[in-house]
């Protein structure tokens, strides 16, 4: 017998939510078998470990896809586990062992998200940063309608300092695994000279650069992402 089909499990960044992949949702249709998890942006090792139930939960073949901070927890959570065929990178970070998110959004001049942070300390110890509601849209979905840019800012997540901070652990798993980039060249995120210094690295099977693209393609370009997750889902 074929082997099925591989579900989809979208793992949402910092600064997002579960919701932001709706329109990627929308536009695979009926055809695959989606879950766009939850990530509690805590830590890497704590979130890849939460990504690994969900996968083990599905019972099957899968198919990541990180956007942003998503992209350190899938690359970690990938690691060991058999049943992720491939890997998609939106706008994501695609580390290398011990690299973090901090130092791969650094590794190039251009990111202007550090400047619109806020934070506040957990009593669990740390603090947790996330975009301040002003600046949201500016800095983070530049090229979404504002009634719909302030909602995602009223509603995303934070991110722990220690997530940020966190480095990839092991092998990078993308070394094997087949995977894809799906990147936008107005990313004030990550500059787009960290998203093709990584994607060249990984030598992907497939790569799209969208021009004008926010950091938030996902909401802002639904399609091509959607694209982007078929080809992998076609060709893992």
């Amino acid at each position: 017998m074929p082997d099925p089909q591989p579900t989809i499990v979208l793992v949402h960044g910092a600064f997002a939510e579960s919701a932001s992949w709706n329109g990627v949702i929308e536009r695979l249709g009926a055809a695959y078998g989606v879950v766009a998890a939850a990530n509690p942006l805590r830590g890497v090792a704590g979130d890849a470990a939460y990504l690994r139930d969900v996968i083990r939960g599905i019972g099957g073949p899968v198919v990541l896809v990180g956007h942003s901070y998503g992209g350190m927890v899938i690359t970690q959570a990938a690691a060991d586990e058999p049943s992720v065929r491939a890997l998609v990178y939106v706008n994501a970070l695609c580390p290398d062992t011990g690299e973090t998110a901090l130092s791969l959004s650094g590794k190039f001049p251009g990111s202007t998200l550090a400047d619109t942070l806020v934070q506040y300390p957990l009593s669990t110890g740390g603090n947790e940063v996330a975009i301040g509601q002003d600046a949201y849209h500016a800095q983070f979905a530049a090229d979404v309608p504002s009634d719909l840019a302030a909602l995602m800012a009223r509603t995303q997540r934070p991110v722990t300092e220690q997530a940020l901070s966190d480095g990839l652990s092991g092998d990078p798993v993308w070394r094997s695994l087949p995977n894809w980039f799906v990147f936008g060249d107005a990313d004030k995120n990550i500059p787009v000279a960290a998203h093709r210094f990584m994607a060249e690295r990984a030598d992907p099977r497939g790569q799209r650069e969208v021009v004008g693209a926010s950091h938030a393609m996902a909401v802002s370009q639904p399609s091509e992402v959607a694209e982007t997750i078929i080809e992998a889902v076609r060709g893992s």
